[in-house]
């Protein structure tokens, strides 16, 4: 894996040059040593369903974190929280190989808290929306995708704002950050088969955060419960 010199440049209807797109940033060894190392995170932080705020509603992806946080969704809203729902356990470390890719393409001076994992199956799909449940919006969202390809869509600030869609594909890194940091973006499909990095097929899709300011210091979250954030 060879630092990028320069991103690609998106044709999107964004504000500024927050979002950047590296495509083929891991080839196939690379994408096969991160794969293996969330194949280890799920030993201890297995795959559940999400619900949806209020409906308690599945969504179709599924879902599973590393880091000291984790993000969650269940019935009483969305959140951060340093154990995993079903087994109760502390989440494991974000693995090196995405620590690496973080350091490369994130132009942020502090390490991330959080790797949220989400798990595309052959229909599953993920709704507009805004990665807002942080407390530092200086620090940019980077996301890794491994397996299947998916149609990617990103917009502006504002739901009603235009948007663009992109393919991604199985070792593709995307940054929303600066002016894109808080872009409504989702995936409107998955193209099944398209790749044979997972022997079960889908797509995972791995977007690292930061959640705490570096500048504030807070409590230690307990197991099961929210972290405490500067209002």
């Amino acid at each position: 894996m060879k630092p990028p010199v320069e991103s690609t440049r998106m044709n999107l209807p964004v504000d500024g040059n927050g979002v950047r797109f590296y495509p083929a940033f891991l080839d196939r060894d690379g994408q096969a040593t991160a794969l293996a190392q969330i194949r280890e995170v799920f030993a201890t932080a297995p795959l559940y369903t999400p619900r949806m705020p209020r409906s308690g509603r599945p969504m179709s992806v599924r879902m599973s974190n590393c880091g000291s946080l984790g993000w969650i969704s269940d019935e009483t809203g969305y959140r951060y929280e340093s154990a995993h729902p079903e087994t109760g356990r502390a989440w494991p470390p974000i693995p090196e190989a995405l620590i690496a890719i973080w350091n490369q393409v994130a132009e942020y001076p502090h390490a991330p808290e959080a790797c949220l994992i989400n798990f595309y199956g052959a229909a599953a799909k993920m709704g507009l929306h805004q990665d807002r449940d942080e407390a530092d919006f200086s620090a940019p969202v980077v996301s890794l995708s491994l397996g299947d390809s998916c149609l990617f869509r990103v917009g502006g600030s504002k739901r009603g704002d235009s948007t663009g869609s992109f393919r991604l594909n199985s070792g593709d890194v995307v940054v929303l950050g600066g002016d894109a940091r808080l872009a409504f973006h989702g995936v409107d499909r998955v193209y099944p088969g398209s790749s044979t990095l997972l022997a079960e097929g889908g797509r995972i899709n791995l977007t690292m955060r930061r959640v705490t300011r570096p500048d504030v210091e807070y409590p230690r979250p307990q197991h099961g419960a929210a972290p405490l954030r500067e209002k």
